[in-house]
This record gives structure tokens, sequence and C-alpha cells, in this order.
């Protein structure tokens, strides 16, 4: 068995006391019932999410990918260093130096336990799990449902079994082996990292939390992945507020060649800012880790928050040319759309 190491000079730790975890910084503050039930009987809804499918097809297009194209997606290729699908939400399936990884898998209709419940894709999966011809790594950031979401793992594990590594946050193994998935299930806590094959994967902090149930609120560590290859590095910030992490990540490990970094989700910002970055601070942290090409995440798939449904994309881009930052450094993709570099 590969063995794990600790990264050296790191600042930011995560707190851990009586089994629950922490952030340490003072940026954080923990939503509570008060702040949940100011939002939803008070806050106004801005989402506006069309009824007629015609005009979500027309903002939010979804390329269905072909098994043609995600036979050649999968297949080795030297003359391209990396390849990424933008699934939807916070997945995104990329092959890295010709290993298959995906990230956050979210594959269902509803991000709940349920069928009947939870919020439901307003855009459809563009490829399904049983069409996708291999996979080697599986990075989960933290084990909220729209990010952990029981029915795709199963999925994958019945598809790919013990040939798939899973890399997750210290305390979520546990409900791993609670899903009959022992093998392979790498946890690490912030800085740690696990080498596999020619890549090693850094788990980096983040600025969030975790629960799956009223009784396990703490007790699973939330973050960010680093992936060093050869000569090129991705960063997938998984969900996060805005914290002096960032500067240490790219001080630590930039500059990245590709990032995935959230956008969306962040109205009100009073509830959300603490747990969810709008676009002007996913452009900081753009900035913060030294980020050649970013890809925006964490959008136009479900309905979390109270912003207009279009308005991460928009604010986006008003930010880079505000900074007057290249609009092709940090980009949204459509649904099932392929890029090449």
């Amino acid at each position: 068995m590969t063995s794990l190491n600790i990264e050296s000079n790191v600042l930011s730790e995560p707190v851990y006391q009586n089994g629950t975890f922490d952030n340490p910084w003072p940026t954080w503050k923990m939503p509570n019932l008060s702040d949940l039930l100011k939002w939803k009987l008070f806050y106004k809804d801005n989402k506006n999410i069309p009824k007629d499918g015609r005009i979500l097809d027309q903002n939010l297009p979804v390329h269905h990918v072909t098994d043609d194209e995600i036979k050649k997606f999968c297949d080795e290729d030297t003359s391209k260093k990396f390849k990424v699908i933008w699934i939807g939400h916070a997945t995104s399936l990329i092959n890295f130096q010709n290993m298959i990884i995906l990230m956050d898998p979210l594959f269902t209709e509803r991000d709940s336990a349920f069928k009947f419940s939870g919020r439901k894709r307003y855009r459809p999966v563009p490829i399904k799990i049983e069409r996708i011809p291999k996979i080697d790594a599986v990075i989960i950031s933290h084990n909220h449902y729209d990010h952990l979401d029981y029915k795709s793992i199963l999925a994958l594990h019945n598809k790919f079994g013990d040939l798939l590594n899973w890399f997750v946050g210290k305390g979520t193994g546990e409900w791993f082996n609670s899903c009959g998935i022992n093998n392979n299930v790498h946890e690490l806590t912030w800085w740690q990292s696990k080498k596999i094959r020619d890549l090693e994967f850094i788990f980096a902090p983040a600025q969030h939390w975790s629960s799956r149930s009223i009784n396990d609120r703490n007790k699973a560590l939330w973050g960010g992945w680093i992936i060093k290859g050869h000569s090129s590095k991705i960063y997938f910030a998984g969900d996060t507020g805005y914290c002096p992490a960032f500067k240490e990540i790219g001080q630590k490990y930039g500059p990245f060649d590709f990032s995935f970094i959230p956008i969306g989700a962040y109205e009100p910002r009073w509830m959300m800012g603490p747990q969810h970055v709008d676009p002007e601070e996913a452009v900081k942290i753009h900035l913060d880790v030294k980020s050649n090409k970013t890809f925006a995440i964490h959008w136009g798939t479900l309905s979390l928050a109270s912003e207009h449904y279009m308005e991460p994309k928009e604010k986006l881009s008003e930010i880079l040319a505000k900074l007057e930052l290249d609009q092709n450094s940090f980009v949204t993709l459509k649904h099932g759309e392929i890029n090449e570099f």
C-alpha cells in the first residue's frame, strides 16, 4: 500500500474537537436554523427558472455525449495533455495524463436520498454512468447530497468495482464502508497526499461544512483537491466560501494549468457568503491559486440559492471585464461540452 505524505510549512489546519471538524478562519460562520427560516420566509427568490424547456435549451444548451465521443475521450492520446467534460453542477470528467478522473459525481435527477424529494435538476445529465467506458479515480470534496450522491456512487462501484480509487476527506470513509465499498478508499486531511500511478492527489483546505443527517454534522472533513502530474497541475475547489487558504494553495502549489472553481448558489450573501463564493470571489480564488485556465462549476443545474439562474455566468463575465482579465481565462461550459488541450 502506498504511504501517505504530510506536506510541511502549512498555515491552515482544520480544527478538530470532540469528534467534529471546524474551519479555522474568522471568515467562517455556521448557518443556523434562524438563518434558514429568515431566508425562506423573507428573502425574495430571484431564480426565475423558465418552465419553457425551449428557453432553457437556448440559455443552457446540453450536448448529449455520444458513444464515439466518450470512447475517444477516454482513449489514450499522447497529443492531448488534458480533456474535460462538464457533466453539470460540480461534476466534471477529466482525462489527465490518460487517467480518467471524476469529480463530485451527481448523475441522478435529484440531490436527495429519495426519488420524490430534494432539489430537481433543471438541466439533464449529458451522459449516463453506464456509457462511460473507463474511470480510474473519483475525488469527493464533501458529503453534502449534491456532491456525494448515493445512487451515483453505487452505480460507479457496481460498474468499475475495485478498479476505482476513491479520494475523500477524513471521516467519509465510514460512509463508503456502510455502502459496501471497502477497497481503495483513501481518507485524507488537509495537505495530506497520496500517489496513484503517476499522479499525486492532495487534499486542500476549503471553507465549508458537512452533514448528511441531523446526527453527523461536521464529523467528516471537507476540502478541495490538487492533482499533480509530470509537468501539469489541476485544482478543484469543491464548495467553499472565500478565506485565506487560497493564497496558501497558490503559494505552495501554484501556478495551476487548469482549475475548477464554483460560481453559483451565493444569494443572499449574509446566509451564503461564508459557505459559497460569488463570481467576484471566484475570480479572487482564480488569481490567488494562479490558475492559467479555470472552468466554472456549481451553477446552472440545481436550484440552490436565490440569485437569477443565469446571473453567475453574467456576473463572471462582468468581473473579468472590470479587472481587464482575459475572458478565456475563466470560462463557463455547456453541459456535456468536451474541451481538449
